[in-house]
């Protein structure tokens, strides 16, 4: 008998929710059990076992945690492109011209969600379009809490598919094309260091201080603890006057606690 056949037992369900909010803080709610029922058949097959319960035996027991990671893999769905949700580097291209404008030459950027690379690399495309002929000190954090997306993410290679979205300049000045692949060049691959991080724990061990935090499309796997607790490490870790910018589908109402907002889902960091 296939394995993923076997019905997600409620009390077995109830424990897996449980342990994902705890450890990594997304709330997968009462309405994902048949999402859940259906992709964790791909674990069960993958470590040939039997049935569900003998698989949270294995999540519970594995002091690792990286099961756990292997989970969120496939119950989430990450979906990114490239220059999604274009108006936010519109306004990043505005920014990075003042920071040029005023002297700075150091631009330090987050990306808090990674994913498999997609947000990173049109983030250095539109900085480095942003700096002209100016000599930056230029680096892009980049981090996730799938190993998986972040292996994806470091190798920088896409199927022409993917990369339909960049405009045909930017293809031919910071792409490669390879076996059919369009790999970045190493200009573009440059400023970018890559972690992984889960964003419930707190404090992340990163000092900053960042100029820009991209944390978009990742709040909404949160409750309003989580969000807070994203928001309080965003404020630690900007410099005053930098700014957070989240998903469109996304709101801090009532959790700014520092933050103004400047721009449809952009916050400023008061000085």
């Amino acid at each position: 008998m296939n394995p993923s056949d076997n019905t997600l037992d409620e009390k077995i369900y109830k424990t897996i929710r449980d342990l994902v909010y705890n450890k990594a803080g997304i709330n997968l709610g009462e309405g994902k059990q048949a999402l859940v029922h259906a992709r964790l058949g791909k674990r069960l097959r993958a470590l040939d076992l039997p049935d569900h319960r003998a698989y949270l035996e294995l999540l519970q027991n594995d002091q690792s945690g990286e099961e756990l990671v292997e989970l969120l893999d496939v119950i989430s769905t990450n979906h990114t492109n490239f220059f999604r949700e274009p108006a936010h580097f519109e306004f990043l291209t505005e920014v990075v011209k003042k920071i040029v404008a005023q002297g700075s030459r150091s631009l330090r950027i987050w990306c808090a969600a990674a994913s498999t690379g997609e947000e990173p690399y049109t983030l250095s495309m539109v900085c480095q379009e942003a700096f002209g002929p100016t000599k930056m000190d230029f680096r892009i954090l980049c981090t996730d809490i799938s190993t998986r997306v972040l292996r994806i993410c470091k190798t920088g290679s896409y199927p022409k598919a993917r990369i339909s979205d960049i405009p045909p300049e930017y293809v031919h000045r910071y792409w490669n094309k390879d076996d059919g692949h369009f790999v970045a060049k190493d200009q573009l691959k440059q400023p970018l260091s890559f972690a992984r991080l889960n964003l419930m724990e707190n404090p992340y061990p990163m000092k900053g201080p960042f100029d820009i935090i991209f944390c978009r499309n990742v709040m909404i796997y949160f409750d309003r603890s989580g969000r807070e607790k994203i928001v309080i490490e965003a404020l630690r870790l900007l410099k005053p006057g930098g700014y957070l910018v989240v998903g469109h589908a996304e709101s801090l109402n009532g959790i700014l606690n520092g933050l103004k907002a400047v721009h449809p889902s952009v916050y400023q960091k008061s000085f």
